[in-house]
């Protein structure tokens, strides 16, 4: 996996750069998530002091739940960020990504609230809720 990646929202308002190493993505498919973002969320993870943003300005941030909160462009609409309240790291968008990010996919979670017009068909671990690794926000 790369040491520095770089990123940016749809119209380049919000441009990001992490340092040091990602999580594997993990695949939301809450129902929040497939809300949002349309489908399934997927997301890496990077600690809060790696991870620099130019335009973060262009960020609004929406109250997603009582710990939790989404980060998006102002401009173009393009989910960014998911940030736990409790935690000194941030959920990236893998898909802000710019090529090649040298990310690979971790696990599936909340695969009970998937949607009923897709199958999970890939051989990542699956959980009913969350994974013990990944700290999700209380619904």
């Amino acid at each position: 996996m790369n040491e520095r990646n770089t990123g940016a929202c749809g119209c380049g308002a919000v441009r990001f750069t992490t340092s040091g190493p990602l999580r594997g993505v993990v695949y939301c498919h809450c129902t929040q998530c497939r809300r949002q973002s349309g489908h399934f969320y997927a997301a890496t993870n990077v600690d809060d002091d790696c991870i620099d943003v130019e335009g973060e300005e262009n960020i609004t941030w929406y109250r997603a739940s009582q710990t939790a909160r989404r980060g998006f462009c102002r401009f173009c609409g393009s989910a960014l960020f998911w940030k736990h309240d409790e935690l000194d790291s941030v959920s990236v968008v893998a898909g802000a990504f710019d090529s090649p990010s040298g990310l690979h996919g971790d696990c599936h979670i909340f695969v009970a609230d998937k949607g009923n017009y897709y199958e999970i068909t890939d051989d990542l671990p699956q959980f009913s809720k969350s994974s013990p690794d990944v700290k999700v926000a209380d619904e």
